[in-house]
């Protein structure tokens, strides 16, 4: 066991596997998620400095920041929706570790996504990629390339009088990945992880309704997904070990070999 973890920090030192970062910078301009009135609204990020090198601390800085456990790029855990309300370890602080640490597709759909800002990912459309790439393999993540965070604020929170139009899946694609793949989670560029207009589906928002239904997770605002291959990738995703938590804002790393 030794040997093999001495060969593999040994490849990340010499960049034989590369780190890439799949998270946006968190701030105070960090595109929020805004539900309709009269819901509640998640917390933008906010920050208040302490000190700064001066008299209320003469060698040191450092912030007090307020943020949501939805903001930015984060963790969904499955207490997060009603129907994972109910289940064993549903919360962030209760995810096993083993679990932060797990292969991971990659489903490019952003030329669709390009022509249709309302494109929904389809059971056809998994399957058409598995006979290309190859079975997706039980308890890793699948990640939806959309290219949605190359877009500026405006078009990436895509916001209009019905609400926004952004991707995401259709509710047989979610019952494929689930009942038929077993995945970990599904991982997304755009703030949610259901589709703008998933409200009209039936069920309603079905990767929130099934993923988490099934114990399953979801990850939001992710970026740099094209550098990533189909397949091969192992993803690093630990959200803060906060108790009885929702989500929470991370780092996620990806982990490809050269």
């Amino acid at each position: 066991m030794t040997d093999v973890l001495a060969a593999f920090t040994h490849a990340i030192a010499t960049g034989d596997i590369a780190v890439v970062d799949l998270t946006q910078t968190l701030s105070e301009d960090t595109p929020l998620l805004v539900l309709p009135e009269p819901f509640g609204q998640t917390a933008a990020f906010s920050r208040t400095e302490i000190s700064r090198y001066d008299e209320r601390g003469v060698a040191w800085h450092w912030h007090n920041f307020t943020v949501g456990e939805h903001t930015g790029t984060h963790f969904d855990a499955p207490v997060h929706w009603v129907s994972g309300k109910d289940l064993a370890d549903n919360t962030v602080d209760k995810v096993p570790a083993q679990k932060l640490v797990a292969p991971a597709v990659v489903l490019d759909f952003s030329a669709q996504c390009a022509v249709d800002a309302d494109f929904l990912l389809k059971a056809e459309h998994i399957k058409a990629w598995e006979a290309e790439h190859g079975t997706i393999p039980a308890g890793g993540w699948v990640l939806f390339r959309t290219d949605w965070s190359k877009r500026d604020a405006q078009g990436y929170t895509n916001r209009r009088e019905d609400g926004a139009h952004t991707p995401g899946p259709d509710v047989c694609a979610v019952r494929y990945l689930v009942e038929e793949r077993d995945v970990l989670g599904f991982g997304v560029e755009t703030i949610g992880t259901d589709a703008g207009q998933a409200h009209l589906l039936d069920p309603m928002y079905p990767a929130h309704t099934l993923l988490h239904g099934a114990g399953k997770y979801g990850l939001q605002c992710l970026e740099n997904l094209d550098k990533l291959p189909a397949t091969g990738a192992v993803v690093i995703a630990a959200p803060l070990k906060i108790r009885d938590g929702s989500g929470s804002p991370l780092r996620v790393l990806a982990l490809v070999a050269e």
